[in-house]
């Protein structure tokens, strides 16, 4: 996400009236990092550059990383070792393959050669740094799309996504970068010059992990009820609560008052931000957008809008999938569809 992004979304939160909470800052956060995502979604994984920093490593033995020596720009923080095993919420056991760390001023790219097994693999980072800061970008050699979707902008905790790689592969070598593409530039003010931004400076721990499902699908938690209203809009219809993978569509019927609906998907599990949904209007164009998340605190919204017919009742079918394997890891979701108040 480029610091343009960034100044767009917080400018559209302080253009609207202060909420009478304390955790403002933490939904800016969320509504970043879910935009974030929406738009890993249009991209692909970026190709290996030639000239990367190769850290072979091949499992299974004492796995050796090597970094180049860090320059003064590397300075931000001391990479922090991701643990050699761990067990998620949901019973999963996960196993460290191989680590790395990259960092968005100095040394931007590294490499490491994993074994494949057949087991589901993951890439887990920590990211030490300013928010906003470049995530890196994974690409797989011989041709495999990345992991999806992308890190978020340096957020707090560690965040883990699945990692594709060719079916029936040997050892594969993945590669991070932190590179900026595209050069663009920003004006701080109408009619400034147009400058292009320092990258944040940030230290990206990065490593591989394999893991083992549980040995039995594990029950999601339940969902919280869809708010009545957000900001102007209200709650017009929602489905029932589904699971995937045995639930995989659904329709909502509303009335299109006022030529616009907007749409929010919610979701439970330890997969939950894996899930991806296409929303279509009878026979319009599809839109895609990612799930939220919500335990506790301000509702995590990040509406999808489509154009609909003034006072005509349309249906809104949806279609759920999910990035990488998801051996016994079922997700509940479901969707809610708002109308504009009046």
């Amino acid at each position: 996400m480029s610091v343009q992004d960034l100044r767009e979304m917080l400018r559209e939160r302080a253009e609207g009236p202060a909420p009478a909470t304390p955790d403002r800052h933490e939904l800016i956060r969320r509504r970043v990092r879910r935009t974030w995502r929406r738009r890993g979604l249009a991209s692909a994984a970026a190709t290996v550059a030639a000239g990367a920093v190769v850290l072979s490593l091949l499992l299974p033995g004492g796995a050796v990383t090597r970094h180049e020596p860090a320059t003064s720009a590397d300075a931000v923080a001391p990479a922090r070792e991701l643990p050699e095993r761990f067990t998620a919420d949901d019973g999963t056991a996960y196993r460290r393959l191989a680590t790395a760390t990259v960092r968005t001023e100095g040394t931007r790219k590294a490499s490491v050669t994993i074994p494949v097994t057949g087991r589901p693999l993951d890439v887990a980072a920590r990211c030490d740094g300013s928010f906003g800061a470049t995530a890196p970008r994974i690409s797989v050699a011989g041709g495999a799309s990345g992991a999806s979707p992308s890190f978020s902008p340096c957020l707090k905790g560690m965040e883990l996504v699945p990692l594709l790689v060719p079916a029936g592969a040997g050892p594969v070598t993945v590669t991070f970068d932190t590179t900026t593409r595209g050069g663009g530039c920003t004006r701080q003010e109408k009619g400034a010059p147009c400058v292009t931004p320092k990258p944040v400076k940030a230290v990206w721990s990065l490593a591989v992990y394999e893991w083992t499902p549980p040995a039995r699908p594990v029950d999601p938690e339940p969902l919280k009820a869809f708010p009545g209203r957000l900001a102007s809009w209200e709650l017009a219809g929602a489905t029932q609560d589904r699971i995937w993978p045995q639930d995989r569509t659904d329709t909502v019927t509303v009335r299109g008052d006022g030529g616009k609906i907007g749409i929010e998907a919610l979701c439970t599990g330890d997969l939950a931000r894996r899930m991806w949904f296409t929303y279509r209007v009878e026979g319009g164009d599809e839109m895609t957008a990612t799930c939220g998340q919500w335990k506790s605190g301000p509702y995590p919204m990040a509406m999808t809008e489509l154009a609909v017919p003034k006072g005509k009742r349309v249906t809104v079918t949806v279609r759920a999938g999910i990035w990488g394997q998801d051996t016994n890891r079922p997700v509940r979701w479901a969707m809610a569809v708002y109308r504009k108040r009046t």
